[in-house]
């Protein structure tokens, strides 16, 4: 396969998690999904612009994970709300910026 194909094969699972990622807000699983496809797909995107938003992809999902387990365990103080709300702001942040420049062909920050 050329490498041209392999890329846009790349590019259209990308836009497939990052659905799944917005996804997450009204069927939460959706987010795991996501993050089990870019594990299983990263191997084809090595070395390609595609690796940053991967790379995006991956590190959303995991400090997702980790501020939505602090929210949590520190709701019973009040601050977990707080922490929650601003997971969820910098959650959306994320998956729009990504999208965005996924779109552009833009590769994200590394």
């Amino acid at each position: 396969m050329s490498n041209e194909i392999v890329t846009t094969q790349s590019k259209t699972v990308a836009t497939i998690v990052y659905a799944l990622q917005a996804a997450s807000f009204f069927l939460g699983i959706t987010l795991i999904i996501a993050v089990i496809v870019n594990y299983v797909k990263n191997d084809d995107v090595k070395g390609t612009w595609l690796e940053s938003h991967f790379r995006w992809q991956i590190r959303t999902f995991w400090f997702s994970l980790l501020w939505g387990a602090v929210g949590f365990i520190t709701i019973f103080i009040g601050v977990g709300y707080l922490i929650l709300i601003a997971n969820t702001i910098w959650l959306i942040y994320r998956i729009v910026k990504g999208w965005l420049r996924l779109n552009d062909g833009l590769q994200m920050y590394l």
